[in-house]
């Protein structure tokens, strides 16, 4: 089962970089440079990000179906990114060194389906719920802080 991981459109962040801190600060965010790798998880670049680099830490809504999984949490950014990542049957090493709780929806909004996998073995679990014709799409969690890591889509 081909598959598609996209990172983040960067433009609806864009306002965000090169803000203050204290402007970030109103807007719930916050600026934090990278001090340990892995730790900092890019949602645009589907990367960790490298020591010095800096990151925007945000509240973001990743399911926004009106639903009882419409949802929201923190993801790391990388200030300044310009491209998204937009993968192809590949799982990325930010993913692949992870517990991934991933998350199968209906054309509705409606979980219909989720499991924990390594991100070693995350290709099968993906394979596993796109088999199942009612899967519109997934979303892929870091287990250990919950945070949404990324969308996945049928390619």
């Amino acid at each position: 089962m081909a598959f598609r991981i996209q990172g983040l459109d960067p433009s609806q962040f864009s306002h965000l970089f090169g803000l203050s801190d204290a402007a970030l600060t109103r807007l719930g965010a916050q600026r934090h440079v990278v001090d340990a790798k892995p730790g900092f998880p890019d949602r645009i670049e589907m990367r960790d990000l490298d020591i010095g680099e800096t990151a925007i830490l945000l509240n973001f809504e990743h399911q926004p179906a009106d639903t009882p999984y419409r949802s929201r949490h923190a993801i790391y950014i990388r200030e300044g990114a310009e491209h998204a990542s937009d993968l192809i049957d590949t799982i990325p090493d930010v993913l692949r060194i992870r517990t991934i709780s991933l998350r199968a929806f209906d054309a509705s909004g409606a979980m219909i389906d989720a499991d924990l996998a390594e991100g070693t073995e995350l290709a099968a679990l993906i394979a596993r719920f796109f088999a199942n014709r009612e899967t519109a799409y997934l979303h892929a969690h870091y287990a250990k802080p919950g945070c949404y890591a990324a969308r996945i889509v049928r390619s």
